[in-house]
Formats: C-alpha cells, structure tokens, sequence
C-alpha cells in the first residue's frame, strides 16, 4: 500500500483509538467512543468492502430467544445466567431502536412464533415448561412472554400448537448497518475497506498495528471481529456460518412475523411479500465452523425441502438468491467484552444474537477503555 503524505497524515497519525470491525459492534463502539471524547482520532478498519461477518448478513430478527432455546440454556447455564443474557438482549434492542429509530430500521413487532415438526420430542417438554419460564420472565417483562397459538399459517406436518411471542420483532439489516455508517460519518469517524490487520505489537505507549503492509500506531486497539476473533481469544469464539435464502415475491403471502423451529437452528421470517429462512448448520456442525463465504448443496437443499413441503405446501416457490454470514460462538453464551492486555481490547462472541446485543457490547466494549 504506498501511501501519500496526506494519507498517512490525516488517516493514520495520532490516532487514539483503532477499532477493528466495521459491524454492528465496532461502529456502535465508535459512536460511544466519541460521546466520551469528543476530541479524539477514531479510525475503524474493515476487511471486506462492507461488514465481513454478520452484519449486513444476517436474518433481521429482533428476539431475545425461543422457547426451546431458554429450555436448552437452563440445562447448561444458571436461571441467573438465562434471565441475565435475555436481559441483556432485551436491553439491546431497545438501545438499538432508541439510537437509530424504529422507521429508520424498519422495526417492524408482529410477534415472534416457535414451532415444531411431528415427532420432535422438544415439543411436550416446552409445552410443559411454558408456564415455568413465564414465571421466570416476568418481572423482566410485566407479563407472560409465551402463550400457545393456533397453527394459521398453513404450515404442514408439524404439531398442534405453536407458541407465539409478542415481544419479538423484525428490522431491515440494510437500513441498519446504513444508518449506523452515516451516523458514524457525521461523528467525523473514520472508516477504511479492504484493511486486513495481520499482527499488532503492544509497548507502553500504545499499539503498533500491521494493516496490508503498512503500519501504524494507536493508543488503544479493539477488536469488534465476533466470528473472525479465534485468534485473539484463544480459540475461545468459534465461526458459525449460517446459510441463508430469499425467495421471488409471493402473491398474497399471509405470513407475517419471525420463526423459529428445530430448537432455533431454522429461522425464517416474512420481508415484505418473500419468505427470508435459513439455518441448518446442525446438519454439518464441523463443515459450518468455517470463515468462508460459501453455501452447501446439503444445507440448501434441505432449506428449499423445509420451505416447499413444511412452510409453502403446494406452492410455486422460486428462490431469488443466496448467501452466508459467519458468526461467533463458543462453549458459553456470554458475550466476551474484555481487557486483553494495557492496550487492548475486545467485544466478540455474540452467539447469533447480534442485532439483540451488538449495540449493548459496542457501549460495554468502548467504556472498557
């Protein structure tokens, strides 16, 4: 990269703080970085042209969780550790909404919806468990977060009841990400693509960052890269790519909110008159811990069957295109917002809850510093 005096002057002189990761975190980091001080030098690097991970990927669900997956998080975490992670989602949200506005993002609350295929034993013990999880809701919420609902969407081969949420909701992830870069433009924030950090170097007074073959140096370095953070963690964030479709426009679609089935590994919600689904990373956990941009014959077509047979039967459905994003995952739920070292920092392992909780862990990630 051969630089001009002025580059290097006003891009990558005095810098205060350098953010890694131009998504939901780091641009959200960036903006509680300036509301702190005012004065600083804010750069963010970005590797991809636009956010590489999930954030300009992902799905577009505003939920804090299903049924089935609170039912599996109280088998491996405390009910202290659930309620505190659906908190912080829930908190999340509503930060996201309040900073950007929900016309801006397109919020759209037409509930959230769970439902299960005949003969998944999850669904009895859900059932069961219902009233339980209510109970320990609702202080949080000041009311009952599930309720069975009929089946009158016409989706086929699944079990009698389906249980609605009225809390949950779905945004534009494109109008998002947008609003949060223009935001950050007008903070006099400065953003670089196709900047790929190789290695950092730490001393007493900062960070020396090696970007492309250039380098630099900034006070405080923080890494906001969620599933593309193995490194920096200790291999304690994982990459989770999640596939996804969008279909052709359906006329007289009458499906209208955020689904979950199968324990959340498939999630599909209405955009306007498409259906949005994806998921399937259950089928091949070890082929789907990967960074690579990709999709599989195996998850797609087993998507486009689940579509065709479960959610459209006996419906024309042309798919109008295909992509992935990658996200962070880990043996544990929560969130690592944490000093790694005098200079650096991190906010990664966000689950595939980003949208819930990016804009919290960017505010938690720049008042670490």
């Amino acid at each position: 990269m051969k630089l001009s005096w002025w580059e290097i002057k006003n891009w990558f002189t005095n810098v205060d703080y350098t953010i890694v990761g131009s998504g939901i975190v780091g641009l959200n980091a960036a903006l509680r970085l300036r509301e702190r001080f005012p004065n600083s030098k804010i750069l963010v690097l970005e590797k991809g042209v636009l956010p590489q991970g999930a954030s300009t990927k992902n799905a577009g669900f505003a939920c804090f969780g299903s049924l089935s997956e609170i039912v599996d998080d109280l088998n491996n975490h405390t009910e202290q550790e659930v309620l505190d992670l659906i908190k912080q989602r829930w908190n999340g949200l509503q930060l996201l909404r309040k900073r950007l506005g929900d016309s801006t993002i397109d919020f759209k609350p037409y509930g959230g919806y769970e439902f299960f295929l005949k003969g998944d034993l999850a669904y009895e013990n859900c059932l069961n468990k219902l009233p339980v999880i209510n109970g320990i809701l609702r202080p949080q919420f000041s009311g009952d977060v599930f309720a069975k609902a009929v089946n009158r969407f016409g989706f086929n081969g699944i079990n009698e009841h389906l249980i609605f949420n009225p809390f949950e909701g779905q945004i534009d992830t494109g109008n998002m990400m947008q609003a949060l870069l223009k935001e950050a433009a007008t903070q006099n924030i400065s953003i670089l693509n196709s900047q790929t950090v190789s290695d950092y170097h730490e001393s007493i007074d900062g960070v020396k960052v090696v970007v492309n073959d250039y380098s630099f140096r900034t006070k405080k370095l923080l890494f906001a890269t969620n599933g593309f953070a193995s490194k920096v963690t200790n291999q304690a964030v994982k990459p989770a790519r999640a596939q996804v479709l969008i279909t052709e426009p359906i006329p007289n679609l009458d499906i209208k909110g955020t689904f979950h089935m199968d324990g959340g590994y498939y999630y599909f919600r209405n955009y306007e008159d498409r259906i949005l689904f994806g998921g399937g990373r259950n089928l091949n956990f070890e082929g789907e811990t990967t960074t690579e941009l990709a999709q599989t014959d195996q998850i797609q077509n087993h998507l486009e069957k689940l579509l065709k047979e479960v959610i459209l039967p006996n419906q024309d459905v042309v798919i109008a295109h295909r992509w992935s994003g990658i996200m962070g995952v880990g043996a544990q739920k929560k969130p690592i917002v944490k000093q790694l070292s005098n200079n650096v920092y991190c906010g990664v392992r966000l689950g595939g809850m980003g949208v819930a909780i990016g804009s919290s862990i960017g505010t938690e990630l720049a008042d670490l510093v």
